[in-house]
């Protein structure tokens, strides 16, 4: 895994998370517990810093950056999906981030809450715990979410993980 120090910014990793050796780590990036970082994410915390909960994926190309006021910051057991792009925003615990999903400044995406795919919720919005931001620009619809809908796709990646941990080798030279 690339992993590079900025100046005095360092990534820490916890030793129970699975990195894929094609992720990239800049700066100061936190990724807590059985968190997984997947092929060709990027994550620079050049300016603030990124913080990863536990249990929680970052899929393949997804782009997470931060802001020298605003730091990106992703709660425990969430997903943030394939190709998703975070930039200083706060994804509380227990929420899912569709693939193609754009999520920008002050944005909080609350416990519960499910950005869908390729949505783009703007500066300074609210997702609301259970609501569904869908759309470009994003539109907020209350109470959708049901537990399964996050809840199974953040396991599925707990036990890719393990599996990845174990079983991934490569091959090429």
């Amino acid at each position: 895994m690339p992993s590079y120090a900025l100046g005095d910014k360092s990534p820490s990793v916890h030793p129970d998370a699975f990195v894929h050796p094609e992720a990239v780590l800049i700066g100061d990036v936190r990724v807590g517990a059985e968190a997984s970082i997947w092929p060709c994410a990027v994550l620079r915390g050049d300016e603030s810093y990124i913080e990863i909960g536990a249990r929680t994926s970052v899929q393949d190309g997804s782009v997470l950056h931060c802001t020298r006021d605003l730091p990106t910051i992703v709660g425990d057991e969430s997903v943030i999906g394939h190709m998703v792009h975070l930039e200083g925003c706060v994804v509380e615990s227990g929420s899912l981030v569709g693939n193609g999903a754009i999520v920008l400044h002050k944005v909080i995406v609350r416990t519960g809450a499910l950005v869908g795919a390729n949505a783009v919720v703007t500066n300074g919005t609210e997702v609301p715990a259970g609501a569904m931001a869908l759309g470009v620009p994003a539109t907020i619809v209350p109470d959708r979410v049901k537990d399964w809908m996050i809840w199974g796709p953040m396991m599925a990646y707990i036990e890719k993980s393990r599996q990845y941990r174990t079983d991934l080798r490569r091959l090429d030279p």
